[in-house]
């Protein structure tokens, strides 16, 4: 998985905006003209947006703002947002959609999509619950503030910067908790079983030393070129930050956590227990899934899919000659010590190169468009291997840093060549999330909004869809290979089933970890963490499996329509060609591009 920075709005190069229609001269609204206007439509939102969103600035690149921290907890804040996207919705109304080109149109479908969106969002009352156990500002901070995140530390003023940054955090701490206590007064609070889990997360970054913070690492590491001067004012500055600012809202946090808001959490698991518990699920999932799709409809898919693939499993069971059930299947593929033939981290990585270069004589034969970013695998960093899942960081746009596949190994000699490592190279780097980041990064036609977009269900439908590529691309030649794959698989089915199940049927927190048990083969501390991940987050881990059946079901269709006219490799660049978008606007720009091949 690879979590990408909300979508924001850039300036467009627009290259092909003087291909429009020409309108007789001085006609005041001609093609040309609206779509020069709209580009700086784009252009005046991305630039408020970044100023609003400055931890979003930082991740884009966009290091104008790293001194600063909104506090986004006030009712103040949400009611500037509200002001802005109604403004930009209804300056985008002024424009005439059927006068811009393709492109255009499709960018005009995705910003109207997107400030519909938000402004739905702003009516939840799921502010009064700041942050969890899986995402929020407090662990955030400590992601940007170690020195190994995207927050730079590159000279003296970007450790300032981030001095700035920490100043307004109190402040921050404050309101959340004055929000948890509004929802505490509501009914509208978090699960306990995520509260116990917020608690030591909190207490783990309060520190007696400040040199023991984890805060403290930029200083450990001052790069040259900061000044002895600078390196000991700098070092003061972030003992005092430390010490005054960081430690004591930390602090605060966890006590109020656990003296204040756990006695008040909730024993249910699903979100439908609070007040508009309901309608929050049901924005979540139209948020997530970006379809008009219903909770039920996608529990019942998630239903029929695990069946299916099930039945594929005891297939390849059989298949193999293995006498035992599909449980004692599993256990033998996770224990058999044949399928650890590694010794040293380099044969891990190695198997995966070898992965690569197995199914790069057919990778052309379905690829026409292929991404200029260079492509590494590198092993993840011991101080975070851990706790790390395999995952991919996209690559800069002018190619200086290449894209990224980690790969956490712990032990090599225990690394397990059934885990699934062909369908996790096909979902994390190549065709995955690297084709498509990296192609939709590069693409200089499209506004930045669209060039950073993140939409899950397409950004994780595309690279779960690649997952069933694997067969055409000469991979699961072995037939544990393909039971990893369908491990893979299930996992994603089985989300539809637990998260639905979760916040509209009253499952509960331990139904839902037995029935992942009771469906692939995973651990009780992996499906733990797993289902608490999906009560803190409702929907989201929705959007894999409907983006990829979407996929799959638009390429069935042009196969069906087109006949010998259907290109595969034309249908993936076409898909990946402007970027990710909601699954609506991508059915019908493909449409129209099936319209054409015709």
């Amino acid at each position: 998985m690879k979590k990408l920075a909300l979508a924001g709005l850039l300036a467009c190069t627009l290259a092909g905006c003087n291909q429009q229609t020409k309108t007789e001269s001085g006609g005041a609204t001609s093609a040309t003209a609206s779509t020069k206007d709209l580009a700086s439509l784009f252009d005046s939102y991305w630039e408020k947006n970044n100023k609003l969103f400055p931890l979003d600035a930082t991740t884009q690149g966009d290091n104008r703002y790293n001194d600063q921290l909104p506090n986004d907890q006030t009712k103040a804040f949400r009611d500037t947002l509200r002001n802005f996207y109604e403004s930009y919705q209804t300056k985008l109304k002024s424009y005439d959609r059927n006068s811009l080109s393709d492109n255009d149109k499709v960018s005009y479908d995705i910003f109207q999509y997107e400030m519909e969106s938000r402004l739905a969002g702003l009516k939840l009352n799921m502010w009064m619950m700041p942050f969890q156990q899986f995402w929020g500002l407090p662990i955030t901070l400590g992601q940007y503030g170690s020195g190994e995140g995207i927050q730079p530390f590159k000279n003296a003023k970007d450790y300032d910067n981030w001095l700035g940054r920490v100043k307004s955090f109190p402040v921050w701490g404050d309101s959340a908790i004055a929000n948890f206590r509004k929802g505490m007064a509501a009914g509208v609070v978090l699960p306990r079983a995520l509260v116990v889990k917020m608690i030591p997360q909190m207490e783990a970054l309060v520190v007696a030393d400040p040199t023991k913070s984890l805060f403290y690492g930029p200083i450990k590491k001052f790069p040259e070129g900061v000044s002895a001067d600078d390196q000991k004012r700098i070092t003061a500055a972030y003992k005092d930050a430390i010490a005054n600012q960081l430690v004591p809202t930390y602090k605060k946090l966890g006590a109020f956590l656990k003296n204040e808001y756990l006695p008040k959490s909730r024993t249910s698991t699903g979100i439908s227990a609070i007040p508009g518990g309901k309608e929050d699920y049901t924005y979540l999932v139209k948020y997530w899934t970006t379809t008009d799709k219903t909770p039920e409809e996608i529990y019942q898919t998630g239903l029929s899919e695990v069946k299916r693939i099930r039945t594929e499993m005891e297939r390849v069971k059989t298949e193999t000659g293995f006498k035992g059930d599909l449980p004692a299947f599993f256990e033998y593929m996770k224990t058999n010590p044949k399928f650890m033939p590694y010794k040293t981290p380099q044969d891990v990585l190695a198997a995966f190169e070898a992965i690569h270069k197995r199914m790069e004589p057919n990778l052309k034969k379905m690829f026409g468009r292929t991404p200029k970013t260079p492509f590494e695998v590198h092993q993840t960093e011991a101080f975070r291997a851990a706790s790390a899942s395999a995952e991919y960081n996209q690559g800069s746009t002018d190619g200086t840093r290449p894209g990224i596949f980690y790969v956490p190994i712990l032990d090599a000699t225990k690394y397990n060549t059934t885990s699934g490592m062909e369908s996790l190279f096909l979902h994390e780097a190549i065709p995955g999330h690297h084709y498509q980041i990296s192609l939709q990064q590069e693409n200089e036609n499209l506004p930045k909004f669209r060039r950073y977009a993140g939409y899950g269900a397409m950004t994780e439908g595309w690279a779960l869809y690649t997952e069933s590529l694997g067969k055409e691309l000469g991979l699961y030649t072995d037939p544990y290979q393909y039971m990893g794959a369908l491990g893979d698989e299930i996992h994603r089915a089985i989300r539809l089933v637990v998260d639905v199940g979760m916040h509209t049927k009253n499952m509960t927190r331990e139904q839902a970890i037995k029935y992942m048990m009771d469906n692939e083969a995973i651990s009780e501390q992996g499906a733990t963490a797993e289902i608490e991940r999906y009560m803190a987050i409702p929907g989201q881990a929705l959007s894999y499996k409907v983006g990829a059946l979407k996929i799959r079901e638009l390429r069935s269709r042009y196969e069906k329509e087109l006949g010998n006219k259907f290109k595969l490799s034309d249908f993936h660049d076409e898909l990946l060609k402007d970027g990710v978008m909601p699954l609506a606007v991508l059915e019908q720009k493909m449409d129209a591009w099936a319209a054409k091949q015709k």
